[in-house]
């Protein structure tokens, strides 16, 4: 089933982005001063976005129509999966994300590092949801 092999791709793309930030950029970043920690953040979350979003929705449309064409159940499991991370980033994250958006990065203020790690914390539920889409699918494509 291609679309079933291809929402697994796209799933393991996520995922290794996803895990790219939290493993590598989120510690490193934090090593810096906070004004240069805040100057990195901004534009780094508004490229992640733009990468991570379409990967996700193109992840849950791919997934559902493998389950359709199936009915194999961990399909439609990985699609949810994927897509959860879009509820997960407006409702859970979104309120980080527009806090430290709104700070200018020239005068980084007392917040700003605890809100990037916070940012960090919540940004690790975006990877474990990609894994377990991509186990999903995984698990999906071997018994189909």
């Amino acid at each position: 089933m291609l679309e079933g092999q291809l929402a697994l791709i796209v799933a393991a793309l996520f995922t290794g982005a996803a895990l790219y930030v939290s493993l590598a950029e989120q510690p490193s970043r934090l090593m810096l001063d906070d004004k240069a920690l805040l100057t990195e953040w901004q534009p780094s979350y508004k490229r992640g976005f733009i990468m991570q979003a379409p990967l996700a929705a193109t992840g849950f449309l791919l997934g559902f129509l493998a389950w359709w064409e199936t009915d194999i159940g961990a399909y439609l499991l990985g699609a949810l999966l994927i897509v959860a991370n879009w509820p997960w980033t407006m409702l859970g994250i979104m309120p980080t994300n527009s806090a430290l958006m709104a700070m200018d990065p020239t005068e980084p203020g007392p917040d700003t590092r605890p809100l990037i790690l916070k940012w960090g914390s919540l940004h690790a539920v975006r990877s474990a949801l990609g894994a377990l889409a991509t186990l999903a699918f995984l698990w999906a494509t071997l018994s189909d």
